[in-house]
Parts: C-alpha cells; sequence; structure tokens
C-alpha cells in the first residue's frame, strides 16, 4: 500500500535520488540490500517492541496525570488551559510529523489532566460510568487490532483519504455544533441525547476504530521500510491520539443510556 505519510514520502524520495547516477555494481547492490532503506548507516530501526514500549510511557503518563487530575479534583480551572495546551502540542506533532519525547509527553500531562477532570465529573454524575468507559474503549481496541491481525482488513489508500477527511468533517461539524449552541439549546444536536446525537456518537466510535487501523498499518510499514528507531514515538502518539479520542467518544455515548438512580 502506498503511504500518504510523510515518513516515508519523504525518504522515498531520497531513495529515488539514490538512483539518479551511475549504475551501480554488484558489491554496491548487495550492500544496499544489506542495509535497511530508511534508516542512516548505524542507526538502529524501529521495531514492535518500541512502538509498545513508548506506547507504554505515553498512555502510562496520560493515565498518571488524569488520576492524580481526578484525586485532586483539580476542576476546569487548570484542565481548560491544560487541554489547550495538549491540543496546542497534539497539532504541532502531528503536522510536523515530530518525534520529540517532550511534546510528546507534554500532551500526554496535558490531555490527561483534562480527562481526569471530565471523567470526574461524569463518574460524579452516573457512578460507575468511566469504568464502563474504559472497558469499552479496551474492547474496542482489542477488536479493531484482532481484525488487523487476522487480515480481515487491511486499509488501502483510498480508505486512509476517507478516514482523514471524515476526521476533518467529523471535527468541522463538532465546531459548528459548539457555535450553534450559542444561539441554540444544545446546538445542532449532534452532541445531545436524542437520536441524531445517537447516531453521531456511533460514527465517531467507529471513526475512532478506523484511525486505529491507520495506525496499525503505518506501523507495520514502518517496521518493515526499517524507519529510524525514534519515529516510535510519532507511531506511539498516533495510538495514544486515536484511544483518547475513543474514550471521550464511548464515555459521551454510555451517559446517554446510563443514570445515578
Amino acid at each position: 500500500m502506498e503511504s500518504k505519510n510523510p515518513i516515508f514520502s519523504r525518504r522515498g524520495a531520497a531513495g529515488q535520488q539514490a538512483w539518479a547516477g551511475p549504475t551501480p555494481s554488484v558489491q554496491q547492490l548487495n550492500q544496499m540490500y544489506a542495509t535497511p532503506s530508511y534508516a542512516p548507516p548505524g542507526a538502529r530501526t524501529m521495531t514492535i517492541d518500541d512502538v509498545v514500549v513508548r506506547g507504554f510511557m505515553t498512555l502510562g503518563t496520560l493515565i498518571v496525570s488524569a488520576a492524580l487530575a481526578w484525586y485532586l479534583d483539580l476542576g476546569w480551572g487548570l484542565a481548560a488551559p491544560a487541554m489547550i495546551v495538549g491540543l496546542i502540542l497534539g497539532l504541532i506533532v502531528s503536522f510536523k510529523q515530530s518525534t520529540n519525547p517532550a511534546l510528546i509527553l507534554g500532551y500526554s500531562v496535558c490531555y490527561g489532566l483534562a480527562i481526569g477532570v471530565l471523567s470526574h465529573m461524569y463518574n460524579e454524575a452516573t457512578e460507575g460510568i468511566v469504568l464502563q468507559a474504559v472497558l469499552g474503549t479496551m474492547v474496542a481496541f482489542g477488536g479493531t487490532l484482532a481484525v488487523y491481525t487476522m487480515k480481515i482488513f487491511r486499509p488501502t489508500p483510498k480508505f486512509a483519504k476517507f478516514v482523514i477527511a471524515a476526521g476533518f468533517a467529523a471535527i468541522g461539524l463538532m465546531l459548528l455544533n459548539w457555535i450553534g449552541s450559542l444561539f441554540l439549546p444544545g446546538g445542532f444536536g449532534l452532541r445531545a441525547d436524542t437520536p441524531l446525537g445517537w447516531i453521531f456518537s456511533i460514527a465517531m466510535i467507529l471513526l475512532g476504530c478506523f484511525f486505529l487501523l491507520l495506525d496499525f498499518s503505518e506501523i507495520e510499514q514502518g517496521v518493515r521500510a526499517g524507519v529510524p528507531e525514534r519515529y516510535s514515538w510519532l507511531m506511539a502518539f498516533g495510538l495514544t491520539l486515536s484511544l483518547v479520542w475513543l474514550y471521550l467518544e464511548i464515555l459521551r455515548f454510555i451517559s446517554y443510556f446510563t443514570s445515578s438512580d
């Protein structure tokens, strides 16, 4: 599958430039085949274990931050600025394809604080809803991983374009709904406890699973291509981002059908 990831496209262009010179000798060809195409000589290439370890670090940092925010009951006075800073860091990492651990872990800390406060609020309204959302997120992750691992479905370039376009469209719709809520109760009903809100939440949960499929595909491509080990941070960030999306959408969806009675 042709990847749209800038990591692979930039390095692919560099690889094509290597063939622009004279025809390589047999010895040069053997050396090229023996060396990973995307890693500088002597650099260690990324493995699945690298992604798993970095994933535990980024997700673990987020969970610890969320637990502290919950325990200390920080409130939105701190959580709201933390969410804004986390959003900025996430955009920097996403658009620059940064592998800087400080930026990625900083995102985890900031969003962890916001998620902890939000989860605490939901749990106060409905006891046990957070545990249900966590279990639902784990089931969604495990199911999506099983679908990918068993090759029931593999993302194609057209599918990747569709998911990315759907993601931007979803964010745009949520922004319009928020603007509408300033003038109408509940906005346009996309995030309200109505049939339209239920359908939209289900679509957002499915979209989160689709993003996970793209994450798994990018990780597999990166390992096969032999990208440098530092890109495991970027892969772990993508997984964390998708899991955060899934958790928040599942939490909202469950809240429609539960109460503290």
